[in-house]
């Protein structure tokens, strides 16, 4: 009979969260994730797993590449029911990106199958790409083209109906410290009171992303706000987390990433806009940043980006930056052609 994959999350004795899909080898693999990465992504590569397991109704040992083209072929085609397609790219079924995340995890799973010398695994099954019939040089095709897109970010109206729309102190402090600081979700939820130097208006991210942390400024306007909610919200607890919950029979424990996400979508639906995510407001922020001058390298910090390519996309948001350099460049352009 075929192993049926079934995710299971647990919180040890030590308050470190573990996950199994009920293999041996694909547990050993997520203990070894959950070691050296944060819950998220180990919850993240054990869902992904517990989809290709599913769908490739194999023993890993046994898993081929032409198992990888199928799954990609089952993950492409749209749901049932559905005539949905995305505007980005067309199509009805899983976005690109999605796949080649899932891909990863994979791939992740089998690159640490490859290295255990109790197994006969000598390839990774998941390619690197399609090759060209020309290899000079040339690394060939991506297996999965993902469109390159921009996020949209809030205008100014915008910004003041999501903020005028906030029901606690505590949630108007949560949207300025990623409108304000570039803050990801993560690193808002992550935030302790000793993080917070109020008079250097300055946060300590312990929690970033890949576990990098980091020193950054926010304007005085973030820390009156959490000023406001100290003062008039929060409940005494027994622990430094900054933002807790305000009612109900959790109240006072540290609030979730589904609580900050309900935050949001309420204020999405009061509002009115069609769409409203944390990664927005972050992006809203750095937007906002460069079109105010700020270096790219300055923005890279703020942002957290382990590489400046991903500060470069801001580049792009920027209006009012692409609208100068055009009409510098129109401008030498037009006084070239009177000389003619």
């Amino acid at each position: 009979m075929a192993w049926q994959p079934e995710l299971v999350r647990r919180v040890d004795t030590a308050g470190n969260l573990a996950a199994s899909l009920g293999h041996a080898l694909v547990d050993d693999y997520l203990e070894f994730v959950a070691a050296r990465c944060r819950p998220n992504t180990l919850l993240a590569t054990a869902y992904d797993l517990k989809v290709f397991f599913t769908v490739v109704s194999k023993e890993p040992t046994e898993v081929v590449t032409a198992d990888i083209f199928a799954f990609i072929t089952a993950q492409k085609k749209p749901r049932r029911g559905t005539k949905v397609v995305r505007l980005e790219d067309g199509e009805a079924g899983l976005s690109a990106r999605t796949i080649k995340r899932r891909l990863a995890s994979v791939s992740g799973l089998f690159g640490y199958l490859m290295t255990r010398d109790d197994l006969s695994i000598e390839r990774n099954p998941v390619p690197t790409g399609l090759a060209n019939r020309r290899r000079s040089g040339n690394r060939g095709s991506p297996l999965l083209r993902t469109p390159r897109t921009l996020p949209r970010v809030l205008g100014p109206r915008e910004v003041e109906e999501v903020l005028g729309a906030l029901n606690t102190r505590r949630d108007r402090a949560m949207v300025l410290a990623m409108l304000l600081g570039g803050l990801r979700r993560c690193e808002v939820l992550g935030l302790r009171l000793s993080d917070l130097s109020p008079g250097e208006r300055r946060v300590f991210i312990s929690e970033g992303k890949g576990g990098h942390q980091r020193l950054i400024p926010i304007s005085a306007q973030f820390f009156a706000s959490v000023g406001d909610y100290l003062e008039q919200e929060r409940p005494a607890v027994d622990h430094d987390r900054l933002f807790v919950v305000l009612r109900g029979p959790t109240r006072g424990r540290p609030l979730s990433s589904d609580g900050l996400d309900e935050i949001l979508d309420g204020v999405r639906k009061r509002t009115g806009l069609p769409r409203l995510t944390c990664h927005q407001l972050r992006h809203t922020c750095l937007t906002r940043l460069r079109e105010a001058g700020m270096a790219l390298e300055a923005v890279q910090a703020q942002a957290g980006h382990r590489s400046i390519e991903s500060t470069r996309l801001y580049i792009h948001l920027a209006n009012s930056w692409l609208a100068e350099q055009y009409l510098e460049a129109s401008a030498a352009i037009d006084a070239d052609t009177a000389d003619v």
